[in-house]
């Protein structure tokens, strides 16, 4: 489980539009609810899971998709940013996979990012 650590740690920076070539990537019944920007690429809230689509390598042209289905969430828990000095807010994710983290910047709604996956759990 020490070798996934680095994977399962995200950073999101800014809501975004959802990306038009999402739709590929979705399930019959599966529709696209909310967006954010990554470093790289984007995560995508759908009705079902989390995608998470991370480019690799100089060009970006490789491209790994991580796909995180709401039912193998058991908890999470919400931190807003505190102070000055405490410009992120964090998400923490418990699943089957392990433990998830994902930093939000200054901007991203946390309480909305909290609904959102309380919508797609309860």
């Amino acid at each position: 489980m020490v070798a996934t650590q680095a994977i399962l740690a995200w950073t999101f920076i800014s809501e975004c539009p959802i990306p038009n070539d999402v739709d590929g990537l979705l399930v019959e019944g599966e529709k696209a609810i909310a967006a954010y920007k990554t470093i790289r690429d984007s995560a995508i809230f759908t009705n079902k899971r989390l995608i998470v689509r991370d480019a690799q390598g100089l060009t970006g042209k490789k491209v790994e998709i991580y796909s995180l289905p709401y039912s193998s969430i058991n908890m999470w828990s919400t931190e807003n940013a505190g102070s000055l000095f405490d410009m992120n807010a964090e998400v923490e994710l418990w699943t089957r996979a392990g433990h998830i983290k994902v930093n939000l910047k200054k901007g991203v709604d946390i309480r909305k990012f909290d609904r959102l996956i309380a919508e797609a759990l309860l």
